[in-house]
């Protein structure tokens, strides 16, 4: 919540920019500086607007309003470094949207690892008509998650990512397990 800061003194005061017969009137004076206390955070805001929509320097509760503007993959339970990293990149995602690159980087960027995605698709060209068809037949996706400590909640947020950032036609199912841990000597 945005509010007034003690000691935070306007950038623009507005008592120098009374016309002279206010210049010493001392009533005057004293009430624009209670205007300009309580505009000083407005005014500063605008001075630093161009922070508030740059992820990395907006304050977290704008980053997370911010990333509903942008259509960020978020769920408001990422960490405040994943959820800068979401937002800041919901438009590249949204360039490469329903690929496995697109999809793979969601993942990324929600869970801090790497996805493993097995699908049916494929592409090929050939210079001659007719010729196989590259791919399975039937469509399928799989996305497959290793965590440290996977949850419930791991499956579900991964369920629903998929869902949104998949191909439109294409059937998918999620696994969540567990990473293995090495043993170190």
């Amino acid at each position: 919540m945005r509010g007034s800061v003690d000691g935070l003194d306007s950038s623009a005061p507005i008592g120098p920019t009374l016309p002279a017969v206010f210049a010493d009137d001392d009533l005057a004076q004293r009430f624009v500086a209670g205007l300009d206390e309580v505009l000083a955070p407005v005014l500063n805001v605008l001075d630093c607007l161009d922070a508030y929509f740059t992820p990395g320097l907006a304050p977290v509760d704008f980053t997370q309003w911010l990333g509903t503007w942008v259509g960020a993959e978020t769920d408001g339970t990422e960490p405040e470094d994943r959820l800068r990293l979401a937002v800041g990149a919901a438009a590249h995602l949204h360039r490469i949207r329903g690929t496995r690159r697109g999809l793979a980087e969601a993942v990324r960027l929600a869970f801090g690892t790497e996805p493993e995605i097995t699908e049916s698709g494929g592409t090929e060209w050939s210079a001659r008509p007719f010729g196989p068809v590259p791919g399975e037949p039937r469509p399928r996706l799989h996305v497959r998650l290793r965590l440290p400590d996977p949850t419930p909640a791991d499956t579900h947020r991964l369920d629903t990512l998929v869902a949104a950032a998949r191909p439109a036609h294409m059937p998918y199912t999620v696994q969540v397990s567990a990473a293995e841990r090495t043993l170190e000597t």
